[in-house]
């Protein structure tokens, strides 16, 4: 099923295909430099399980993001219900993976803010959420692209207190700041 498109990506439904290239790109050290470890093929599969359990059980979920040019799957750009323990949770959150070689094109930044204007059109939320680790620059120049501002910084509770990773900056969108026609 096809969600939504934009200039040159497709949202869609996730193909059993698609969980090869998810597996290669979630072991890719380049893609994962934000997250605490690369995802085993295992890992790469529960986490697979778990976008297609969230569609079911909510209504979205993170989004399979093929482009329009080649057809190819580039990674995920989408939502999710976050319900680790902080002060903002539960929230809805947006969120990328891409593949490195998609880096740089600016397909994150277009793709979240057609998730964004989708949300708050089609999903009805009223607010988004976005967080990533302090030293994430690129993620958080994304969140800025796309009209959100930054609400806080916070330790990430799943992430270890030695690690770089864990001081968060969070960010959020409301639908009464959300300007339709960005």
């Amino acid at each position: 099923m096809i969600y939504f498109e934009t200039e040159r990506l497709i949202f869609r439904s996730w193909k059993n295909e698609d969980l090869e290239f998810f597996k290669e790109m979630n072991k890719d050290h380049r893609v994962m430099k934000y997250f605490p470890k690369v995802l085993s093929n295992e890992e790469t599969e529960t986490f697979y399980n778990k976008i297609q359990d969230e569609f079911k059980e909510e209504g979205y979920g993170l989004y399979a993001v093929e482009t329009k040019e080649k057809g190819e799957f580039i990674g995920l750009i989408g939502f999710h219900k976050a319900t680790f323990k902080a002060e903002f949770t539960p929230c809805v959150e947006i969120g990328w993976r891409l593949k490195k070689d998609a880096h740089g094109s600016g397909y994150a930044t277009e793709g979240a803010r057609a998730c964004i204007e989708y949300g708050f059109r089609e999903l009805k939320f009223e607010k988004i959420y976005s967080f990533t680790a302090k030293i994430n620059l690129p993620s958080q120049n994304v969140m800025k692209k796309i009209g959100m501002k930054k609400v806080m910084e916070f330790n990430h509770p799943n992430v270890g207190k030695e690690s770089e990773l864990y001081g968060h900056v969070l960010y959020a969108i409301e639908l009464k700041d959300w300007n339709i026609s960005e």
